[in-house]
Parts: C-alpha cells; sequence; structure tokens
C-alpha cells in the first residue's frame, strides 16, 4: 500500500450534513506533511444556528467562496491519490458521499479510509476518551477544534503518532460506498 494519507475534515452549514461549509485537506507522505488546502465553501443552503456556533462560520462569510463543484475539480486529483483519513470517519465520508451524490458528481462507487479515532483506541486505550480534542491535548497537537483546516492538520499529526508508535494503518482500513452512503461492516 502507498504511503500517502490525505487527512481531511469538512464543517457542514446544517443538520443534515448534505452539504460542505468548509473542508481541510493535509497530506502525509513517507511520515511528512507535503500539502495543506483549507477552504470555505459555499454550501448553497441554509445555515443552522446550531452549525454556526459550532464552526463560527456565517452565510456571510461563505458567499462569494467556491461551491462545492467548482472546488471539487481542484481537490479531487488530491482525494484520489492516497487513503483518505479522518477522526470519526464515518461522520466525514458521509458528508462528502452525500455532497457528491447531492451535486450529481460521479467519482467512485467506492473509497478507502482509515479513522484516526479507532486507531486512538488502538495505541492509547486508557484514555478517557478518544475526541479529536482528548488525543491532542494528550499528544501536545495543536488544535482549534471545528475549524477544517486545524482538524486535518490535527489528524495527520495523530496519524504520524500511530505510524511512530509502530501501528499498522492497513488493520484499519475500511471500504464506503458512496453511492449507498454507508460503510461496509465487512473489513478489507
Amino acid at each position: 500500500m502507498s504511503d500517502r494519507y490525505i487527512a481531511f475534515d469538512v464543517e457542514t452549514p446544517n443538520y443534515a450534513n448534505n452539504r460542505i461549509s468548509a473542508i481541510g485537506i493535509t497530506v502525509v507522505e513517507n511520515g511528512a506533511v507535503v500539502d495543506e488546502i483549507y477552504t470555505l465553501v459555499n454550501p448553497e443552503t441554509h445555515f443552522g444556528n446550531f452549525n454556526i456556533r459550532l464552526t463560527g462560520i456565517t452565510p456571510e462569510q461563505v458567499a462569494d467562496k467556491p461551491t462545492f463543484p467548482q472546488l471539487w475539480a481542484e481537490i479531487e486529483p488530491i482525494m484520489g491519490s492516497g487513503l483518505l483519513v479522518a477522526h470519526n470517519a464515518p461522520f466525514d465520508m458521509a458528508v462528502l458521499a452525500r455532497c457528491l451524490n447531492f451535486y450529481g458528481i460521479e467519482w467512485r462507487t467506492y473509497a478507502y479510509y482509515a479513522c484516526t479515532c479507532s486507531m486512538g483506541r488502538a495505541c492509547y486505550p486508557n484514555l478517557k476518551n478518544h475526541k479529536l480534542n482528548t488525543l491532542c491535548e494528550y499528544l501536545g497537537l495543536d488544535l482549534i477544534h471545528h475549524n477544517a483546516g486545524s482538524d486535518s492538520r490535527a489528524c495527520a499529526g495523530l496519524l504520524m503518532d500511530y505510524i511512530g508508535q509502530g501501528l499498522k494503518v492497513e488493520r484499519f482500513r475500511r471500504r464506503y460506498d458512496l453511492v449507498q452512503c454507508r460503510a461496509k461492516a465487512t473489513y478489507i
């Protein structure tokens, strides 16, 4: 398997979780960060008060930002260039799949991913929980929580720590059905 990982995080504008208001991507290759992208996204939908409070992203901030289809043309080559990695990855994978489906963007039938929350449970089983902020605090990683750029960078930092601990990422590789918007129960 390639030693290239695409750590990503998305923020959403409302409870439907089928659009993206921000995305952060941190590319890890051969144990080092080689690229980072962060951008706000115009989700072309309403914002819920909860999401505004959580992320700090408002409709005004995204009004002149690219829509997901515009952005996808730029980030698709990156997203397809390695194993996708996220913290609580089924959430981020579901939002990505729903967004692709909403806009009618055909990418792949499925994508492989790994979850840094699951890996954290294996590496640090004695922590009180394995939330992103808990793991970052324990490992001394910088984090501005619910900022997609910071969250993706922190996710990449966790991944590099786990690999440094000897964790085999392949053990945590899963398959996500992008058409049906669900993780496969069987381990690949």
